[in-house]
């Protein structure tokens, strides 16, 4: 179990594109290749090649999701060119075969913001994110290909399909997780947010599930987040709390390292989870299923609508 990095500079150093991505001509070219593992070269479906041979510049659809399974699956990811820079056209089309012999899908992913405008990121933080919905029918390796609109650029990925996500999935039971609060314990000592967030008054058994309250509980770690994305995190479910917090639903940051210590390993409620990455979002209804979940960075419009639908028209 171990985090997911969020950055071009990360990703890029154990990613080796090779062949991705055209020339300015329309010559011939060998099908593209590409080295996922840093030992292992792989080739591009024959459906996928010509598009990675079209004109434009060569880069990565960097994954800010990868816990995914058979069904429908929120994908997020960034656009990074070859130089460590981000494509931000507002639409790209995201071309996938589900199925071998089938014909191949498209679906439009969209740039959204993540974070808040109160967020104190830093200047090369990431303050966007592509998020996309596929319908994967199979398991196993998935290639993408993803094309923004009005900008020459082509990013592939490999998606791993499961038959059954990772962590906590949509309609089961939230784990009764005794979580720490300010009942207990000085708000310093249960987040490493500085200063305290403001969602450690509740805790996922007691305070929630047991009380038959829907809550939404975000699993993620301000300081020592490497995605760079926790802290937004935080900030975003601490924004839709002053939005909805009078309609009888309880918000909730949980830490993901014992004893809030990188060095300790993770923790028993991300463990109780299953999480393989960080940060994730839940939104749990007042009979304690799951209704809705958020892999990675997840937007204040996202959320609210998620609370919207699973919370309050139910």
């Amino acid at each position: 179990m171990r985090p997911a990095a969020l950055t071009a500079i990360a990703f890029l150093s154990a990613v080796v594109l090779a062949g991705c991505g055209g020339g300015g001509d329309n010559t011939a070219a060998e099908e593209p290749t590409a080295d996922t593992t840093g030992s292992e070269t792989v080739s591009a479906p024959e459906w996928a090649a010509p598009l990675l041979l079209e004109p434009g510049s060569e880069g990565a659809a960097v994954m800010a999701s990868s816990d995914f399974a058979v069904g429908t699956n929120r994908v997020s990811f960034l656009l990074v060119r070859d130089d460590n820079s981000l494509v931000r056209a507002p639409v790209a089309d995201v071309y996938y075969r589900p199925d071998p012999s089938g014909p191949t899908r498209r679906a439009v992913a969209r740039l959204v913001p993540i974070g808040t405008e109160a967020s104190a990121q830093e200047a090369d933080d990431v303050k966007e994110i592509y998020l996309a919905n596929l319908r994967l029918p199979r398991t196993g390796k998935q290639w993408i290909v993803v094309q923004p609109r009005g900008v020459a650029f082509q990013g592939f990925q490999i998606l791993d399909v499961k038959e059954e996500p990772t962590a906590v999935a949509i309609g089961e039971r939230a784990p009764a997780s005794n979580t720490p609060t300010t009942a207990t314990k000085p708000a310093e000592e249960i987040t490493t947010a500085r200063p305290p967030d403001t969602l450690l008054r509740y805790s996922v058994a007691a305070d929630s599930l047991n009380a038959g309250v829907p809550f939404v509980v975000a699993f993620a770690t301000p300081a020592f987040c490497e995605s760079r994305t926790c802290g937004p995190t935080v900030d975003v479910v601490e924004a839709v709390r002053k939005r909805y917090e009078n309609e009888g639903i309880r918000f909730i940051h949980v830490e993901i390292y014992e004893d809030n210590l990188p060095g300790n390993g993770f923790n028993r409620w991300v463990e109780q989870w299953q999480l393989p990455t960080e940060p994730w979002v839940f939104v749990v209804d007042r009979d304690g299923i799951v209704r809705d979940r958020f892999e990675g960075a997840v937007s204040v419009g996202e959320l609210q609508a998620s609370i919207r639908r699973n919370l309050l028209d139910r």
